[in-house]
């Protein structure tokens, strides 16, 4: 995978999940599993329509996957949605650790 590819999609990932609205359906998806847009639609606080758009904007994003069954639709997360943005938290975790041993060795040379 591309350092490009991986900027876009993290790019992509940090913008979808900036609206409260859509993080908060992200996070209940997560959290209660697999629901419907009517199910979404009574705890969202919005309009139907309007968690529609919402979901429609977490599918573009790769954050849910959706199965039609009669005449609903069903949401889920799929496994690894945040993938990208938890390889970007343990490279900065990585980069920060390096950046502070090498404070602790200056330190340690300037006491000596």
């Amino acid at each position: 995978m591309s350092y490009e590819f991986m900027i876009d999609a993290r790019d992509l990932l940090f913008r979808t999940l900036a609206d409260p609205t859509r993080r908060a359906i992200f996070e209940r998806l997560c959290r209660d599993g697999e629901q419907t847009v009517g199910a979404l639609t009574q705890r969202a606080g919005v309009s139907q329509p309007a968690v529609s758009k919402h979901l429609a904007v977490l599918k573009a994003a790769g954050l849910v996957l959706d199965r039609p069954q009669g005449r609903q639709t069903h949401y889920r997360v799929p496994r690894g949605a945040l993938a990208p943005l938890a390889d970007w938290t343990r490279d900065m975790e990585s980069f920060w650790e390096h950046r502070f041993d090498g404070l602790d060795d200056l330190l340690k040379r300037m006491d000596q």
